[in-house]
């Protein structure tokens, strides 16, 4: 066997060897580590941020969900189910044309300028829909009260968090519905407003999902 030859097969022999325990390294070894730490430090977090009730899982606190009643026959969009808190507009979720056996949520904004007359249309409606939903007897909801997050979508169009000011403007309406008193709700709201990340990041919100959970909490207990 000519030396060329030898040198091919000690070549192949140690790219075989390091190809071995790169994947050991970074297949294996590195994947275990970073799971165990995660898992270890941050379990929540790591697990995808689930919220929990009635013993089981019912969402993850990043991920906004829709609050709807069921469509009645020949309706397109279905109306907000107003016995709970509602979140913000997501115009810009865009539909699966592809997998049609799953109804997926995509996420996605609507990419409309700030002059569009589509979205100035979209923002008065949404306006008018907050208004008109939320004023119950002895309590009247104006125009200028509706904070911005209440008529427009965020960039993903899944976001889970309110601002505090939309969040105190559906008290009223949520304790009607579900007959509480209206200190009760607002003190639940003020229970789960969440202050800026690390006290200057960000701005004050509520996470719907986890609002909306303490008061089925606080409903089943009347």
């Amino acid at each position: 066997m000519n030396n060329s030859v030898v040198n091919t097969a000690r070549l192949l022999g140690a790219g075989l060897r390091a190809l071995l325990v790169l994947t050991l390294v970074t297949g294996v070894i590195y994947p275990l580590v970073v799971t165990g730490i995660a898992q270890g430090l941050f379990t929540g977090k790591a697990n995808g941020s689930e919220v929990k009730a009635d013993g089981g899982v019912v969402g993850s606190s990043l991920i906004g969900q829709s609050y709807n009643l069921p469509l009645k026959k020949g309706q397109e969009t279905p109306a907000p189910d107003l016995n709970w808190f509602q979140g913000r507009p997501a115009n810009g979720l865009g539909t699966n044309s592809i997998n049609t056996q799953y109804k997926l949520l995509l996420s996605g904004a609507t990419n409309l300028s700030a002059d569009s007359k589509d979205l100035i249309k979209q923002v008065e409606d949404a306006r008018a829909a907050v208004v008109k939903d939320n004023s119950v007897p002895g309590y009247t909801v104006k125009p200028s009260d509706v904070p911005p997050d209440a008529v427009t979508s965020s960039a993903s169009g899944l976001d889970p968090d309110i601002s505090p000011a939309y969040a105190e403007l559906q008290v009223h309406r949520v304790a009607a519905k579900n007959g509480l008193s209206v200190a009760k709700v607002g003190k639940l709201v003020e229970n789960h407003t969440q202050g800026r990340t690390l006290g200057f990041m960000g701005e004050p919100r509520v996470n719907v999902l986890e609002l909306n959970t303490a008061l089925k909490g606080l409903v089943a207990k009347q």
